[in-house]
Formats: C-alpha cells, structure tokens, sequence
C-alpha cells in the first residue's frame, strides 16, 4: 500500500496495489488492438461482465516504492495490428491513467505480448 500525507495533516491516504492493478488493467483494454487481459479480483469480474469481454492470460503487477509505480502487465493482441503501436500506445495510456488517478510518478510500464487473438470465422464473415 502506499502511504500519501496530506500537508494539512488532516489523514493519512493510502492506495493499494491491486487498486494501481485495476486502475492499469482498465487503461490497457481502452486501448484498440488489445484483445485479452486480465485482472485479479472481483472488480475484473464485474468489469468483465459489463464490457462483454472475455478474461484471456493474466495480469497486472504492479511494484510500489514510496510515489513511483512501476506497472507489468501482460496482453493479448488482435492479428493484424502493429503490435509495437499498440504497446506505445498502452504504456502510454496506462502511465497518464494511473498518475492522473493516484498521484504517483509512473517509472515503468513493461508490456509483454502473450497472445495473438485470431478471429472465428463466423466473426469475419458478419464484418
């Protein structure tokens, strides 16, 4: 957990690991191209149910040390798109979200391709 003081001594704030997690993994999956991910927790099933989506790999680590963050997390990716702009794009998606949100200073986003989404058939022939 991070601890933040507020210089009015009013309390003490503190943000888990898991909710940096969910703030992450949600900042990911904005990202078109990404495909697959998966958060642990309740709040990914209730995100999941929502969006329709279906959880594929695992996961967001996430490493605190006092205000830095350092994020990893591991996507799947539509065939067919530029996976190196989708990940720009994602590691820069998910460090503007997460600073914005928590106050941290965001010192890494690693992003590991662990699956490339093939289409079904009956999907291409819809399109």
């Amino acid at each position: 957990m991070q601890d933040f003081n507020n210089e009015e001594n009013v309390g003490v704030v503190k943000i888990s690991d898991e909710v940096v997690s969910v703030i992450a993994g949600i900042a990911a999956e904005e990202i078109q191209g990404v495909v697959g991910f998966q958060h642990t927790g309740v709040s990914n099933n209730i995100t999941q149910i929502f969006k329709g989506k279906k959880a594929v790999g695992k996961a967001v680590k996430v490493t605190l040390e006092e205000d830095r963050a350092t994020i990893e997390l591991e996507v799947s990716v539509e065939y067919g798109v530029r996976i190196m702009d989708v990940v720009g794009q994602v590691q820069e998606n998910v460090k503007k979200t997460v600073e914005a949100m928590t106050g941290l200073t965001v010192s890494g986003v690693n992003v590991y391709v662990q699956n490339i989404y093939l289409p079904k058939e009956e999907e291409k022939v819809e399109e």
